[in-house]
């Protein structure tokens, strides 16, 4: 089932009643609508004097739903994850943690190799050369060890808004735009991870001692070309500012057709995918992770 995004950029306040989200404005209490709690994936709450209850969190967890809070900039700064969102989450943490470093740097070579090919796919999509990333999605190494995911961004990134263009977090435009786009993607990874009983602070690859969810940055590295595809259409647009256009644009990344080997899917339902696939890998019982291929 397609989970709902919810985005509020002015203040709301929301409750719970009979398992139901309540959301009314300030200006018009008296006026209100509903959405199940248990059709919700994703709340995204930017407007600082929005209110939310307590049992509304609580239920919200209870459903697996992310829910992002917004900083003063009105950028994702902190987000809310259920703790106990599978019934094997003990076992599962288990064959996390003990998963050998053999195994990590193949699943992490894996993660490499569908990276760099989206990448690849979506310069072709937009008739530019992805034939020039063919030679490093071949034949990568156990763990990466030759940094061709490094070599690869580097050509990537020229190729798809020019030489001048360098992707950091505090970069010129569109880099506010892939932020955006990057944060909404890595909530609903952490929340299929939680779903599949993975922890997001166990990392494969990604260790930094004040990142809270490592390993939602390893499994969100092949679906970030899905976010570079949108932030480049947006682009051609003429959109250069996240307005609250930008960003409903931008959290319909969740939505977006993802083509699996037999199957198309949206985004959202895609993550259960490959972090079911990856929790199996840790626990031996199967070798790939399942990654979409970008069309």
């Amino acid at each position: 089932m397609v989970k709902r995004a919810l985005f509020f950029s002015t203040p709301y306040s929301l409750s719970l009643r009979d398992n139901q989200m309540i959301i009314r404005t300030k200006e018009a209490p008296d006026m209100q609508r509903t959405v199940p709690v248990e059709d919700i994936g994703v709340v995204v709450l930017e407007d600082r004097q929005t209110s939310v209850t307590l049992p509304l969190l609580n239920a919200l967890s209870d459903n697996n739903a992310a829910v992002i809070f917004c900083g003063d900039d009105r950028m994702p700064n902190a987000m809310l994850m259920n703790l106990d969102s599978n019934r094997t989450q003990g076992e599962n943490y288990r064959t996390q943690i003990e998963a050998s470093e053999p195994l990590k740097k193949g699943i992490w070579r894996q993660i490499v190799e569908a990276k760099i090919r989206n990448q690849a796919a979506l310069l072709q999509k937009l008739g530019k050369d992805g034939e020039r990333l063919k030679p490093y999605y071949r034949n990568v190494r156990s763990g990466d060890a030759d940094n061709r995911e490094g070599t690869a961004a580097r050509i990537y990134w020229a190729e798809l808004f020019g030489r001048d263009f360098v992707r950091m977090r505090e970069g010129d435009v569109p880099n506010n735009l892939l932020n955006y786009g990057y944060t909404v993607l890595r909530a609903a990874v952490a929340r299929s991870l939680m779903g599949s009983g993975l922890f997001p602070a166990f990392g494969i690859f990604h260790r930094n001692r004040y990142n809270a969810f490592p390993l939602a940055d390893d499994v969100m590295e092949p679906y970030r070309p899905f976010v570079d595809e949108l932030v480049y259409g947006l682009r051609m647009q003429g959109e250069s500012q996240l307005t609250q256009e930008v960003k409903g644009t931008l959290l319909r990344i969740l939505f977006a057709d993802t083509r699996f080997e037999k199957v198309m899917r949206p985004l959202d339902v895609g993550l259960t995918f490959t972090a079911a696939s990856l929790a199996k890998c840790f626990a031996g019982t199967q070798k790939k992770i399942v990654y979409p291929l970008l069309e």
